[in-house]
């Protein structure tokens, strides 16, 4: 299957189909360093967030980089101490100020807050009209959750990022499809499964039968499946090889397979039974 490297958004912007994440990035010279890795090697999507405590980092490694601000796609996120409709708004200014950016590329509402998320979404829509961001979206988001703002809102998510590798796909595959169904992007968060099982037999067969790392099988196995993803690493080996997944596809009985492995497996937060 042949994989573009970027898509192209509900709204139509183009997003990078693959991006570096730096949840749990230590504030500093880490994120930093992995940041300008990344850029260096060809990424042009970093994923951070106000909670990670590093978007300042990410902001530098971006300024320094030489790269204009328009050829890097920058996602960040609204925390849930912060969600409400004033809250949101005063909330991305910092996090510009942060970034030291006029406008991030993605925003999203980080988790699904009872009796604030559709506040919050209004004034994502805001932030969306004025310009600070390119997109806006949702993450921890289930099928309820999104429904909920179709119900109760103007503007569709332009992506859903919730944790997703062959260990959960089945558990999520009626989020996954409600999304699809309503031109929503899925974007996979967590695809490493936090190393968790990169070492499974399963995995390691089909990464010696494809000649390549079994966190390549799994990135390669999301994007056939149309979602963008946000791999983590601070590794500059590891961040350049996460990337080179454009030079093998899995066959249509390996990607079954991988769909098979399923096990509810969730190594971050669970949104599942959030009201």
């Amino acid at each position: 299957m042949n994989i573009p490297a970027t898509r192209t958004l509900n709204n139509g912007v183009r997003i990078p189909v693959i991006g570096l994440g730096v949840y749990r990035s230590p504030a500093g010279e880490v994120t930093r360093r992995a940041v300008r890795y990344a850029l260096q090697s060809g990424y042009t999507h970093i994923d951070t967030a106000k909670i990670y405590g590093n978007e300042q980092d990410v902001g530098q490694a971006i300024a320094e980089s030489g790269m204009l601000r328009e050829e890097v796609f920058v996602t960040t996120k609204l925390w849930n101490d912060e969600q409400g409709y004033d809250a949101t708004l005063r909330a991305l200014d910092e996090s510009l100020t942060r970034l030291q950016m006029e406008y991030v590329d993605l925003y999203l509402i980080h988790w699904p807050v009872a009796g604030l998320r559709l506040a919050s979404w209004r004034a994502m829509e805001k932030a969306l009209a004025n310009g600070k961001a390119r997109a806006i979206g949702t993450s921890n988001f289930m099928k309820r959750h999104v429904q909920e703002l179709l119900d109760n809102s103007h503007i569709v998510p332009a992506i859903n990022q919730i944790e997703l590798s062959p260990f959960n796909y089945r558990f999520r595959k009626d989020t996954i499809d409600f999304c699809m169904g309503h031109d929503i992007a899925v974007e996979a968060y967590s695809p490493l499964t936090k190393g968790r099982k990169l070492d499974d037999p399963n995995l390691i067969r089909l990464a010696e039968k494809y000649n390549h790392t079994t966190a390549q099988i799994l990135i390669r196995w999301a994007l056939a499946h149309e979602f963008i993803v946000i791999p983590k690493s601070i590794q500059k080996n590891r961040i350049i090889a996460n990337a080179a997944v454009f030079d093998f596809s899995i066959s249509k009985k390996d990607m079954e397979f991988l769909d098979g492995l399923n096990e509810n497996l969730v190594t971050g937060w669970d949104p599942t039974d959030v009201p």
